[in-house]
């Protein structure tokens, strides 16, 4: 066993060896990356501000906030939450040119668009938005704000690129609350498919795309396919188990003689899959994983499906897919999509992990860029937070990406990699951390704890190979 366990250890020392060239010049690089999202602000105070809030959600601070951000950079905190909470400034062109950066550098002809809503819990009333609501995070129903979040998949890499606050309909004919939170009046209720398809109008030209996906509260929507099949989009949408399907494939029952000829009844897809022989899957290898290959199991059918007001709807093609888990058990997915039956059970697979892939996104931008850290209660204070977020992911998903590609350029072979900082680390220890100072700042007044920390991606669930 402990052979066993020194074997295990090296290995893991081994994956923790990182290229020293990673870490070169990365303040410069932060610097020349905010220049175009920067220059959409008027102001030289809101550049400056942008400037340090971004570098603070790149920190290992635990609590990302304005107050955190604002002592970490030994500053005021009242300028940097007026900057973030009620400055007027437009979120909306920074974001217009994160997309247009995503769409430039991952863009292919076949991406995916993912809708994903998430839910940041939150305690209190007070919060613009904040209800009991459904909080995917905590797998219950919980006090939270939730957002709807536009993320673009490519087999280049993925980035988040937008967001929509879902704002209650207890919140939108609220005036009193509306105006403390500073709604702006032309915001109305909408539901969280309308704020998906607001997005997809919005950023859709700017992102290369072949598809779209989202989870089942997204796919649950008959209205929300329609909508996508009128913007000619095609899609892959995950539904629920009890979504009723009709099997366009199978035999209707024999015609009595009399009266209409008897159709296929409905059935939910979860049982509809049970009831499927095992020459009906056709196994999927994913590429490898980190404890051995990710392999998936799927089949496809013609079917109408029942829509919300219980009639049946065009036809579309069902694709299930099942995995084992750890356990043993088998995980079903069941998802609806508009493509051409034709369409190869790999190409539906890759699609299909797109949406892992954002939700992969959503938890970086949690965990490294503090997208859920924010205190701020306003309209703006939010939508500000959100923005900065995203665009402090993009560039740690720049910094990956550069990482990766060090050793496969064209120019030669790279130099072996070595631990940063000397010597390899023993047991428990880990690389030096780099610290990103302000440009205006000598680096040794600077606090130690204002580190960025780029950090190898882990692997995604399940990419089709090529």
């Amino acid at each position: 066993m402990e052979r066993r366990f020194a074997a295990r250890m090296q290995e893991a020392l081994d994956g923790a060896v990182v290229d020293p060239r990673v870490f070169r010049e990365v303040q410069a690089r932060l610097q020349k990356f905010l220049e175009p999202f920067v220059g959409l602000l008027r102001e030289a105070e809101q550049k400056e501000h942008a400037r340090s809030y971004v570098t603070g959600l790149l920190s290992d601070l635990k609590r990302k906030n304005v107050e955190s951000v604002a002592y970490l950079h030994d500053q005021d905190r009242l300028p940097l939450q007026k900057f973030m909470g009620c400055s007027p400034w437009d979120h909306q062109p920074l974001l217009r040119e994160l997309t247009r950066q995503v769409g430039a550098e991952l863009g292919e002809a076949d991406g995916v668009l993912v809708f994903d809503p998430s839910a940041h819990p939150k305690k209190g009333t007070e919060s613009v938005g904040v209800q009991r609501q459904w909080c995917g995070r905590l797998g219950k129903i919980e006090n939270c704000q939730v957002g709807v979040y536009l993320g673009y998949v490519s087999r280049r890499e993925q980035a988040l690129v937008d967001m929509r606050l879902y704002l209650p309909e207890s919140w939108a004919s609220d005036k009193k609350r509306r105006k403390k939170a500073g709604v702006p009046k032309e915001v109305r209720f909408q539901t969280r498919h309308e704020l998906a398809l607001a997005m997809l109008d919005a950023r859709g030209p700017l992102l290369p795309h072949g598809w779209i996906s989202g989870d089942d509260e997204m796919g649950r929507s008959t209205h929300f396919r329609q909508q996508l099949r009128g913007r000619k989009e095609r899609y892959l949408l995950m539904v629920p188990s009890n979504t009723l399907v009709r099997d366009l494939e199978a035999e209707p029952p024999p015609y009595g003689g009399r009266g209409p000829h008897p159709q296929v009844s409905f059935v939910r897809v979860d049982r509809w899959a049970a009831a499927q022989p095992a020459s009906a899957w056709t196994t999927i290898e994913i590429r490898p994983g980190e404890k051995g290959p990710l392999i998936v199991e799927a089949m496809k059918r013609r079917v109408s499906a029942k829509t919300d007001r219980r009639r049946a709807g065009p036809e579309e093609v069902l694709v299930v897919f099942r995995a084992q888990q750890a356990d043993g058990s088998c995980q079903h997915d069941y998802a609806l999509s508009s493509a051409s039956v034709a369409t190869p059970l790999p190409e539906f697979a890759r699609v299909f992990n797109a949406e892992h892939r954002v939700e992969q996104c959503l938890q970086r931008a949690k965990g490294e860029a503090g997208l859920s850290h924010y205190q701020v209660r306003t309209w703006p204070g939010w939508h500000h937070h959100q923005a900065l977020s995203l665009i402090a992911t993009w560039f740690l998903t720049q910094e990956t990406r550069r990482g990766k590609n060090l050793d496969a350029r064209a120019h030669g072979a790279a130099a072996p990699l070595v631990h940063c900082g000397g010597p390899p680390p023993g047991p428990g220890l880990r690389p030096p951390r780099l610290h990103l100072p302000n440009e205006h700042t000598p680096l040794e007044t600077y606090r130690a704890s204002a580190p960025l920390l780029v950090e190898e991606e882990t692997q995604p669930f399940a990419t089709v190979a090529d």
